[in-house]
């Protein structure tokens, strides 16, 4: 909530962004999970649909983005839809958008309109390409972007294509988690001195950024610029994947000198085995390591190898994980609504986030947040959709 209003919290309010109000013009990808983010850790999150609803294409029952989110319906290329989101605007924190660079300004709703009605609004754009740059104005999805910032390139292995990280690694790691940065970043800038900003958060920054490390390995002459040659590219036969007498997988990751001996213990490997810092005889090694997973099954390995420090565990699919004895322990997943799904991340010891609410269908809550966020003309607007 922005320093000197004295709007309550929103319902539900919990966690520790209770307060915090925030206006999400939807879309896909990115922009939605990080809303859902900060909506998870008790903002007052109040998602603008478009009519006729996302781009999509899943019931909105069950896009878990959307969860502890309110929604409202708004044109925004009808006469008054402009007004109705400035006027959300006026009394948010944060505004959030994905569209491609213009597009906001186009349809009256750019940064310059909003911070002339509230000069304390943190205005988080989310795109590929971003704001400026000569791809600025392309289409693009996670898969490029990632392959233009060099992170595609270094996965998967090396007589094969590039191994395709579903959308996880472009659009949530190296979009949405540097928009929440970015935007809960300019959020403390604009209580301590009361001047809002644009943050300008493109995934093909957040891609290269993850990399950081990588890089500081490859000026140090300690990383080679080529698939799995490296030490945690799966060309380290101690931190790779392996192959199960069922077909299944197991990883290993046995890095350190300790945590390997336990690991060539428990596997069996012979006494005459090669040297694990001979990198000449690296793919002998991995012969022999191959061999020995390919005697048994997932199962049996997993049982020998659990509670060991050998760092070694299974690879499991998502229903998999979701029942597995340590993740249960944690509730890392929970089953709400009939959906199981992720639990709120991270946690807090003094303001406990939660799921507080389902799914947000469009247009449920517009009569809710009129009242909530004082914009009488959103009831007006709830109105004019329900009549037959």
């Amino acid at each position: 909530m922005a320093e000197g209003r004295n709007d309550p919290p929103g319902p539900d309010a919990g966690g520790p962004l209770a307060g915090v109000r925030v206006v999400e013009l939807a879309g896909i990808g990115p922009a939605p999970f990080a809303s859902m983010l900060l909506a998870d850790l008790g903002a007052d999150v109040v998602r603008v649909d478009r009519p006729g609803g996302a781009r999509l294409g899943v019931d909105p029952d069950h896009d878990l983005t959307n969860r502890n989110k309110r929604s409202v319906v708004i044109d925004l290329k009808d006469q008054g839809g402009a007004a109705l989101v400035l006027g959300l605007a006026e009394r948010a924190d944060i505004l959030l958008e994905g569209n491609r660079p213009g597009v906001a300004e186009r349809l009256g709703v750019g940064p310059a309109a909003c911070h002339a009605r509230n000069p304390r609004l943190v205005y988080g754009r989310m795109t590929g390409w971003g704001q400026d740059g000569p791809l600025a104005a392309s289409a693009g999805h996670d898969i490029g972007y990632i392959a233009t910032a060099g992170t595609l390139g270094m996965i998967g292995s090396a007589g094969g294509p590039p191994a395709v990280p579903a959308n996880l690694l472009g659009d949530y790691a190296g979009g949405s988690l540097y928009l929440v940065t970015g935007v809960l970043a300019a959020l403390h800038h604009a209580r301590a001195t009361g001047a809002g900003q644009v943050v300008d958060a493109a995934i093909v920054d957040g891609a290269a950024h993850l990399g950081a490390m990588i890089w500081g390995m490859l000026s140090a002459g300690a990383w080679q610029d080529r698939r799995a040659a490296n030490l945690l590219d799966g060309g380290c036969p101690y931190y790779a994947v392996y192959e199960t007498a069922d077909g299944a997988w197991m990883t290993v990751g046995a890095l350190e000198p300790a945590f390997y001996a336990e690991f060539a213990r428990l596997l069996g490997l012979p006494d005459d085995a090669p040297d694990r810092g001979d990198l000449a005889r690296w793919d002998e090694l991995r012969s022999l390591i191959a061999e020995r997973f390919a005697t048994r099954t997932r199962k049996e390995w997993t049982e020998l190898f659990e509670g060991s420090d050998a760092c070694v565990a299974p690879v499991l699919s998502l229903y998999e994980a979701a029942e597995h004895p340590h993740l249960a322990a944690r509730t890392t997943f929970v089953t709400t609504g009939g959906i199981t799904q992720p639990a709120p991340a991270p946690r807090f010891s003094a303001t406990p986030a939660s799921l507080r609410r389902p799914p947000a269908r469009p247009g449920a809550h517009t009569a809710e947040v009129a009242r909530d966020w004082d914009v009488p003309a959103l009831a007006t607007e709830a109105d004019r959709s329900t009549r037959p």
